[in-house]
């Protein structure tokens, strides 16, 4: 199927381009403003489907609302009857669409595409979706244009400062693989057997999660998310909204800020390296033992473990606390094996190689130096 996607190299376009992509469609037209009106009319000449994402929402001169919004809706629409080409189309328009205040141009202009596709709609019977979109939020966004969480994230990940006006006001979001991936099923259902749109109909509620979000709240999040290096912890993920923010966060850290560096408790065993602390889901660390070198030596009431080791071969050794009876479990970096230290049972781990070994271990919680929950007892 050839696919044209308007508004192909802006925020929300180059996400549906890869998105379409990466689900197998090849044949896409991409078109941007470094096109020729020429090749705009080429590509409705052929196209099999249209998303009409390209619109102006910061020009120079008021009047480009209108250039870049309704008029260029008018040409595509066009376009396509003159060619006798009645293929359906997605228009992304806003949900300013609705604001009937006279001086709102941009919504005005918002109005106008939507007019434009509708009729083109009802004249040639093809179906039609008109999205009025909130705000969208997520990677390859612009900071100062798309939306505040874009200058949010882009400003703090520089140490930058921000402003926020209102923080009780509302913002009400949605995120950018929702919309896609939205947009990519609603093609594949009018293009498929079964249509659900009828033809020349207009849809405009979006079925993706709509987060409405307090400015402030949102800015607060955004906040905590470098801090979370220093004291290893990580979102809560379970939230989606937090998740995708912190995806879209990380998308905005500069180049040279990828890596942070660890702090390596290091001794003549070898080394112990925190990883990863959090208050419902654990501990990760990273063990690095010397060879012949004994580590453990102790056990846990409520505290519970699991060992990895990722590289070179150790033994692991278990006594239940008032037994003689020893386990052991033999592992190596060459069959990645993962052993679970039980509560109750004095344990220890043994480098057995001849080169350093790597030990990945899990805790079932942060460690606390006033409830430590770790005696010593020697296997």
């Amino acid at each position: 199927m050839k696919i044209l996607v308007t508004g192909a190299n802006g925020f929300i376009g180059k996400n549906l381009v890869k998105k379409l992509q990466n689900s197998g469609y090849t044949d896409i037209f991409e078109y941007t403003r470094k096109n020729t009106e020429e090749e705009l009319q080429s590509f409705c000449d052929r196209a099999e489907f249209v998303f009409h994402l390209a619109g102006i929402n910061r020009p120079e001169d008021p009047d480009e609302f209108f250039e870049g919004n309704r008029d260029l809706t008018r040409r595509i629409t066009g376009y396509l009857e003159k060619a006798g080409n009645k293929c359906p189309m997605i228009l992304s328009s806003s949900t300013q669409a609705d604001q009937t205040d006279p001086g709102n141009i941009y919504a005005a202009s918002k109005r106008g595409a939507e007019e434009a596709v509708y009729e083109y709609g009802q004249r040639t019977r093809a179906s039609v979706v008109i999205y009025r979109m909130p705000n969208v939020f997520g990677k390859w966004s612009r900071p100062d244009y798309n939306s505040a969480v874009a200058t949010f994230c882009h400003n703090i990940a520089r140490k930058l400062p921000i402003t926020v006006k209102d923080p009780g006001h509302t913002m009400h979001l949605v995120y950018i693989d929702d919309v896609v991936s939205e947009f990519v099923e609603d093609m594949e259902i009018i293009t498929g057997d079964g249509t659900v749109y009828g033809s020349g109909e207009a849809h405009t509620a979006l079925r993706c999660p709509v987060y409405d979000v307090k400015l402030g709240h949102m800015a607060e999040i955004i906040e905590s998310f470098p801090l979370m290096r220093e004291s290893l912890e990580v979102p809560r993920l379970t939230d989606p909204f937090v998740s995708k923010l912190y995806s879209t966060y990380l998308s905005f850290l500069p180049e040279d800020g990828f890596a942070y560096k660890l702090d390596m408790k290091k001794d003549e065993r070898g080394s112990f390296t925190e990883f990863i602390r959090t208050p419902d889901r654990g501990q990760m660390s990273v063990n690095i033992s010397r060879p012949g070198i004994i580590k453990g030596q102790h056990w846990h009431d409520s505290k519970n473990e699991k060992f990895l080791v990722v590289s070179g071969k150790g033994l692991i050794r278990f006594r239940r606390i008032g037994e003689e009876r020893i386990t052991d479990y033999h592992v190596s970096g060459d069959d990645l094996t993962v052993v679970d230290i039980p509560t109750g049972y004095t344990h220890c781990i043994i480098n057995e190689g001849e080169t350093d070994m790597v030990t990945l271990m899990w805790a079932s919680e942060p460690f606390d130096p006033e409830r430590p929950d770790t005696y010593r007892e020697e296997v």
